[in-house]
């Protein structure tokens, strides 16, 4: 029995060393890979799809009365949103306008008082050279008893009251030239404080209608009919998603070739979602996480314990990849980079704010219906400034 087994001892001793060899092999070119994987790549699974998130407040107080929009839905960059009860507002703006049109013929009346007391000196000193002729007459007359010395001393004091009346309507002239000089009707400063406070009324009563910023799909929505808002109150927000991006937090040891431009990939961590992102390093945050938590560390405290820190990078993902494969923010990923030597400096930054997202023209409009108001105001109620002789 033992010399039928003894042939196949060597047998399986080759058989052990030649697993052990391919071990051994398989061993050494894991090991190989894995150096060369680790010279070139850096990786990490503590990456996340991030992106703008646009929160909407009330710009106004007001009784919530309607809400056009739901958790998820798209909107349209100008797309009413939430609505309050202007009626408030609406009485106050309208008692703007009514301010403003008084305030304007008050104005225009002073600007016809120039003219009007320009002509009430012209006439009084008209009837200044009269009595003055009268009393050169009168004196001669007097002189030679042909008329009483009483229409003498008469004519005297009406030069003299004249004379007051003329000096009298000169000061009243200067006080309204004081306040009209330099100006017109609709650049003068009691219309200009009138136009402003109609604007502000105007866009208290415009600005009850949220609208959309920025194209997107609507999130934490908090807002239900009849809420009671003050301004700064929060409604809900608009979540762009034509452009996301992944923040991969490394760790300060892999750092050293980390450079913008490095090409990386990225897959989500979602089951059913095999797709590799194709994405590029665009900048590197100026510090850590933990320096911009809400309770930063203190280390001089003496309660300092090492620990390794992460640093924020930001991976950009290809627009037409988010397209045909859109994305959430929020969502895990596994990120690796192609580090190299790089010739780029460490703080280089290829990011910009050029995204949509950025900027919004939905608000410029807003001012304009309430210019027009002002200027119809201004007309309608604006007498024209005489051109006669003595007003030049």
């Amino acid at each position: 029995m033992s010399h039928a087994h003894r042939p196949q001892a060597p047998r399986h001793r080759r058989l052990r060393r030649l697993l052990g060899g391919v071990l051994l092999l398989a061993l050494a070119g894991f090991a190989a890979a894995w150096l060369d994987y680790r010279r070139h790549w850096v990786s990490t699974d503590d990456a996340y799809v991030t992106g703008h998130l646009l929160t909407l407040s009330a710009r106004t107080a007001g009784t919530v009365v309607e809400v056009h929009v739901e958790n998820s839905q798209s909107v349209k960059a100008g797309d009413p949103l939430v609505r309050l009860d202007g009626t408030r507002a609406r009485f106050a703006w309208e008692e703007a306008q009514a301010q403003l049109g008084d305030t304007v013929r008050r104005i225009a009346a002073l600007y016809s008082d120039v003219d009007k007391y320009r002509h009430a000196i012209e006439a009084r000193q008209a009837t200044l050279r009269r009595l003055q002729h009268d009393l050169e007459r009168y004196r001669g007359a007097a002189a030679e008893d042909a008329i009483p010395r009483q229409q003498l001393q008469n004519t005297e004091d009406q030069i003299r009251e004249t004379e007051a009346s003329i000096q009298q309507a000169q000061a009243e002239l200067a006080g309204v030239h004081a306040l009209t000089d330099g100006t017109e009707i609709a650049s003068h400063p009691a219309v200009l404080k009138s136009a402003a406070n109609l604007r502000k009324a105007f866009l208290e009563y415009s600005r009850r209608l949220i609208v959309a910023p920025a194209d997107g799909y609507v999130a934490k929505r908090k807002v239900q009919v009849g809420d009671e808002v003050h301004e700064g109150s929060p409604l809900l927000a608009i979540v762009p998603l034509e452009e996301v991006w992944v923040e991969a937090n490394l760790r300060e040891r892999d750092l050293g070739r980390v450079r913008s431009g490095q090409p990386a990939e990225v897959s989500v961590d979602m089951p059913g979602h095999s797709h590799i992102y194709q994405g590029r390093v665009e900048g590197i945050h100026p510090g850590t996480g933990s320096l911009f938590a809400l309770l930063p560390p203190e280390n001089t405290s003496g309660n300092f314990i090492h620990i390794t820190e992460r640093v924020p990078v930001r991976i950009a993902l290809a627009p037409e990849e988010l397209r045909r494969y859109p994305l959430r923010q929020g969502l895990s990923t596994i990120t690796r980079i192609r580090v190299g030597d790089g010739e780029r400096p460490l703080l280089a930054s290829d990011v910009t704010a050029r995204h949509p997202a950025n900027r919004t023209a939905v608000y410029d409009r807003e001012g304009l219906e309430a210019e027009r108001q002002i200027d119809e105001i201004i007309r309608r109620n604006a007498r024209p400034r005489p051109t006669s002789t003595a007003s030049r």
